[in-house]
Parts: structure tokens; sequence; C-alpha cells
């Protein structure tokens, strides 16, 4: 083999090896997000199982209250499905949107709910309601937890797939789709300072 040989195998070598870890860095970035994503879905499958004991507590107490547990188990049912949605694909970018709408539309019913169980005294006593509120504020620093796990992994996914010279090859390896964060719809609300008046 004369030299100009060896250098044109040498350089299809390094170009052939530079795609394969390109290739490989970005399958392994995309697990990782994928799998943190399984991690809100355990969490947030342990949640939406302790809303139905929680409204089946309040049920007793709340006669007069039932529009209120309807809107939160239909809430609930809501973020299962959208949970469903995105479980299946958490590439998919509207999937995830919309379990983020889907959760901030459960918040929002679980506040009114806890606004309800104020106004009635025996029912915030009650034991096994005070277990289930704990189980699910624990439950939902989880969530959070792992929300927050799984944006880190998008971002590093994202910032690798659209660092140079990965981007040029990217699309090529089925990767051109950026991954969504996943943002409640109560984001925006969250980081404003709360407002105090005396």
């Amino acid at each position: 083999m004369d030299v100009s040989t060896i250098i044109v195998v040498a350089i299809i070598a390094f170009v052939a090896l530079f795609f394969i870890a390109i290739f490989n860095k970005l399958v392994a970035l995309k697990n990782r997000f994928q799998n943190a994503f399984a991690q809100i879905e355990v969490q947030l499958k342990r949640r939406y199982d302790l809303i139905p004991n929680l409204v089946e507590t309040a049920k007793g107490y709340l006669k007069h209250e039932r529009e209120t547990l309807e809107a939160v188990i239909a809430a609930r049912n809501g973020a299962l499905a959208g949970l469903a949605r995105a479980a299946a694909d958490p590439t998919n970018a509207a999937a995830i949107a919309s379990l983020g709408n889907a959760e901030g539309a459960l918040a929002g019913a679980l506040g009114r709910l806890n606004v309800v169980v104020e106004a009635y005294p025996d029912l915030k006593a009650n034991a096994n309601m005070m277990q289930l509120s704990e189980e699910l504020t624990s439950t939902e620093n989880k969530v959070a937890f792992a929300r927050q796990s799984f944006n880190d992994q998008v971002m590093a996914y994202n910032t690798y797939k659209q660092s140079f010279p990965q981007n040029l090859v990217a699309g090529i390896f089925g990767h051109g789709t950026d991954a969504r964060l996943l943002e409640f719809a109560d984001s925006a609300t969250i980081q404003q300072a709360p407002k105090v008046s005396f």
C-alpha cells in the first residue's frame, strides 16, 4: 500500500469514528432524559392514585361541595390521560406540553379543594385526611425533584445536539427535533414574588 492510500483510509476511519462518537453520545443523552421522564411517571402515578382516596375521604364531609370534588376527579383523569400520551413518547413535544397543561389544571383543582377543606375543621382534623394530605405533599415534592432532573437531562441533550459540529449531523441520526422541557401551567405564577400587603 502506498502512503496516499494509507492517508485516505486513516481519514475515512477518523471521520467514521467521529460520527460514531456523536451518534453514541446523542443516544446516551436521549436515553437519560427518557429515563428521567420515567421517574416523573412513577411519581405522578402515585399522586394520581392518592387523589381518589383524598376525594373519597372528603366526600362525607363535603356533601355540598360536589362540584369541587368532581372537578378534582376530572382534572386527575385529564392529567392521567396526558401522562399516558407523554409516557408513550417522551420525545413528543406536544405530548409533554399537554401533560404540563393538564398538571396545571390538576394543581388548580387541588388548590380549590384545599381551600374548601380549610372551611371544614372536622375534615381537616380527620386522621385519614391528614395522612393523605401529607402523602400528597411528599409526592408533589418528589414530582418537583423528578421534573427538575428531567429538565436537566433535556437541557443536556438539547445543548449537545445544538452544538457544533453535532448540529450538522444530528438530523441524519434522527435527532432533528429538540426535546421539550416539562413546564407546568403555573410555572410563571410560581416564579413571581408573592405580594404582601398589611
